[in-house]
Order: structure tokens, then C-alpha cells, then sequence
């Protein structure tokens, strides 16, 4: 079977071709400012591919709350002119073959359950670390949607009284709070300029950067013992970040000299597919 992969995303489209286990001829675009735009790029991009491969599907990995039975995307976005209208049967008419969709989130865990750092494991969470917290649920190696496919927004947990796991665990909003206090404008700081700041002696730096650390060690500790999975998966810009795993090691020892119930610490990897994972995972789930 050969599919055309796409990840949709708010500002780029990533697309490639899987055949034979292998991901080839990837591109990337702009992601457009309309849905009509949006299937013409889409055309173009299965059209092209069309000239080497003969395809069998599309399989899309989306923002939002994919609803696999109704056919449609819910939630909010980035891209709010992806929701809630027939969007599968739309695409399968202009693209001509089947086509499946799942949350770009759930994608990348399930990339790592099928060849990745998780690979062999049933029972997984994927946590993602970028500009607030998000992941996925595996549970018999299956995306566990929920309810009201909000099954993986960690970052909705409450952490303080008033603060969420987004809030307090992300390296975009430590770097705003570091921004804050030094008085600069938010967006001047990155959160990688200020791990280099800490790293270079600057107290505040290293104050909010502890800050960080504990918050994440704190809501991984609360997911490992919520769900039990045999490792958790740390995805987004973070899981580039050297020393990452150790330093949240120290972390669990610290919970752990408290919490002297506790048995063991939580297992955790950082993701093995970076920029593809999306793609791959979007594959995996049509072949599900």
C-alpha cells in the first residue's frame, strides 16, 4: 500500500510519501489562509505525488478534536476553518481515494508506539511540551480519545490554585515570567536564551528554570501514578533539550524523599521521530 501523508499544521504543511516502510519525497508548504486554498494545495501536493506513485489513501494528521465517527474535526484551533463541517467526504471527492484523520498529537505518540521509543509497548503517554502541554493516552495500544476527545490535554491540570500544567511547565511561559521580572518584553526572551542565561549564572534565570523543572517532574509524577504506563514519552521543542531526562531524575528524587510511599520512579524517554513523527504516526493510524 502507498499513502500520501500530510500534517496540517497552523503554519506549515508537511507532506511525504510511505511505501515499502519507508518515508520519502517529503515537502513542506505555507499553510494557507482558507479553506479553498487549503484543497487546492492539497490537490497539487496529491497531483505531484501522482507523477511517481501510484497512491491509495491520505492519511492527515490535524489540530483538533477528531471526531473518527461523525467524519468531522471539533474543538478549536489554529485553523478554525477545519471544524465541524464534513471535511472526510469533502476530501475524499476533490482527492479522489479514502482518507483517515487523527489529532496531530495523538499522531506522533502513535509514530512512537509503532517504531519509536515506545515501540512493543501497550500502555504509553505521550506528554508534548511546546507553547502549552498536550499528549495522548495509549492504553493497549490504543489512542484512548475520551469522552469528549479530551483524552491527553494534560496541560488542563490544575498544579496550584490558579495555574495549570501549561501555565507553570512549559519553557515559553518560564521565559515570560523570566522576561517579567527582568522587565524586558515578553517576547525578547526565548525559552532556550534563558536555559543559556541560567546556565551562564544569571539568578533568575536559574530560579525560573528550577521553577520549570519541578512543575514538569510534579505533573509527570501525578500522570504516572494517575495511569500507570509502562514509560512516559516527552515530545516538543523541549525533548531537544540536553540533559533533559537527568535533570528531571533529579526531580523524582526530590517527590520521592516526600512521598516516601511512593515505590518507584516514573520511566521516561524522550521521542525518537522529531519532525516526521506526525507523518508517521498519521500513517499509522490509517493502517489501524
Amino acid at each position: 500500500m502507498t499513502l500520501l501523508t500530510i500534517d496540517i499544521g497552523g503554519t506549515s504543511i508537511k507532506y511525504g510519501v510511505w511505501e515499502n516502510e519507508e518515508l520519502s519525497h517529503k515537502g513542506n508548504l505555507k499553510t494557507p489562509a482558507t479553506w479553498e486554498e487549503m484543497k487546492s494545495s492539497l490537490i497539487r501536493i496529491k497531483e505531484t505525488a501522482e507523477e511517481t506513485f501510484t497512491i491509495d489513501g491520505v492519511a492527515f494528521s490535524s489540530p483538533g478534536a477528531v471526531n473518527q465517527e461523525k467524519r468531522i474535526i471539533e474543538g478549536a484551533s489554529a485553523l478554525p476553518y477545519l471544524h465541524n463541517f464534513p471535511i472526510y467526504d469533502e476530501l475524499e471527492t476533490v482527492l479522489n481515494c479514502p482518507v483517515t484523520f487523527e489529532n496531530d498529537a495523538n499522531c506522533a505518540a502513535l509514530a512512537e508506539i509503532w517504531k519509536g521509543a515506545a515501540k512493543g509497548l501497550k500502555n504509553v503517554l505521550f506528554v508534548v511540551v511546546g507553547t502549552g502541554i498536550g499528549g495522548a493516552v495509549i492504553v493497549d495500544g490504543q489512542i484512548q480519545h475520551g469522552k469528549h476527545l479530551f483524552g491527553g490535554e494534560f496541560g488542563f491540570m490544575l498544579m496550584t490554585e490558579n495555574e495549570t500544567f501549561s501555565t507553570l511547565a512549559t519553557a515559553v511561559n518560564m521565559a515570560k515570567r523570566y522576561a517579567k521580572r527582568k522587565g524586558y518584553e515578553p517576547e525578547t526572551i526565548s525559552g532556550k536564551k534563558m536555559f543559556q542565561l541560567a546556565d551562564e549564572g544569571d539568578q533568575i534565570a536559574q530560579e525560573e528554570a528550577a521553577t520549570f523543572y519541578t512543575y514538569l517532574a510534579r505533573g509527570i509524577y501525578n500522570l504516572q501514578y494517575s495511569f500507570d504506563p509502562e514509560v512516559i514519552l516527552i515530545g516538543g521543542g523541549i525533548s531537544n533539550k540536553a540533559g533533559l531526562v537527568e535533570k528531571l531524575e533529579e526531580e523524582f528524587d526530590k517527590i520521592l524523599e516526600t512521598v516516601k510511599i511512593a515505590p518507584f520512579k516514573p520511566l521516561i524517554r524522550t521521542c525518537e521521530f522529531k519532525n516526521d513523527a506526525n507523518l508517521i504516526g498519521a500513517v499509522a493510524n490509517y493502517l489501524q
